[in-house]
């Protein structure tokens, strides 16, 4: 099984968390943030990775240091989940409708982490979320994990479903890029022999 465990404990934030990423995609999320518990419960069901967080921040200043822990740590689990990525799809791609907005998250599992955020969020806020710290969420992951990420906002004129359709297209590509092929599960897809 592909299962990670990270526990992280800051100043400003305690974080436990674990993953599955063969699971069916069950969740139990409390990060002390509503909206971000949504996000992290979709993007559970959507790749079907089975996610537990337990996040306890300094939420009285806001919530950039949880968001972006948060992220640190899946990114981390991500990583070591994966281990020597034999078998892996290691790209994907999906352009996800949520409403009016229209979303397109591209993947490459490349050990070479790297966010390039492109979402066009009009509100600085979605309750009481900054919406600023989406763009620090991918970051963090991409930068943990190693996974390349491409994510842009074709369109799309509601904050909630922009932020949304990024979680879900994110989920549902990295999904398909972690996705073992069995005729090739003993292969790293990389003519350098490693990733």
């Amino acid at each position: 099984m592909r299962e990670a465990c990270i526990q992280r404990k800051t100043n400003e934030t305690n974080i436990a968390l674990c993953l599955n990423l063969d699971g069916t995609g069950e969740s139990e999320i409390s990060t002390g943030c509503g909206f971000l518990d949504h996000m992290l419960t979709l993007f559970a069901r959507h790749s079907r990775i089975d996610l537990k967080v337990n996040c306890k921040g300094d939420t009285d200043v806001d919530y950039h240091h949880s968001t972006e822990d948060i992220a640190i740590c899946l990114g981390k689990a991500i990583l070591e989940a994966l281990g020597e990525k034999k078998g892996i799809v290691r790209y994907c791609d999906v352009t996800l409708p949520m409403d009016e907005a229209l979303v397109l998250c591209a993947l490459d599992v490349s050990g070479r982490g790297g966010s390039y955020f492109a979402l066009d969020i009009p509100a600085s806020r979605v309750g009481d979320f900054d919406t600023e710290l989406c763009e620090e969420f991918f970051s963090a992951i991409a930068r943990e994990s190693g996974i390349t990420i491409h994510l842009r906002s074709i369109t799309g004129t509601n904050s909630h479903h922009i932020i949304e359709g990024a979680f879900k297209a994110f989920a549902r590509a990295l999904k398909g890029a972690i996705m073992v092929e069995e005729k090739y599960k003993d292969e790293v897809p990389s003519t350098k022999g490693v990733i």
